[in-house]
């Protein structure tokens, strides 16, 4: 299946921040959602935000192209987007 987008997560300042982006690059990013760095330190809390963008990127594909995604491992972000530790 080719790739049309992806989930992409990012610490911006002292929120972890998701956007649904474009393959290669944040250019167009769309803000999906953000929480404060401190409610995800832990482990499950974190799991759990992830998984809710999970399915928003789930919705925006299934829209686009009537499946939803599957998910594999995470692929860790090119060194220009990584911005912190989350």
């Amino acid at each position: 299946m080719k790739e049309i987008g992806r989930l992409a997560m990012r610490a911006e300042g002292n929120l972890w921040v998701g956007y649904y982006a474009k393959p290669d690059t944040m250019e167009g990013a769309l803000f999906l959602g953000s929480i404060q760095l401190r409610f995800v330190e832990d482990k499950d809390r974190k799991n759990a935000f992830m998984g809710l963008m999970r399915e928003a990127v789930g919705d925006i594909l299934q829209e686009a192209t009537g499946e939803r995604p599957s998910w594999t491992e995470p692929h860790r972000a090119p060194e220009s987007e990584r911005s912190g530790s989350a």
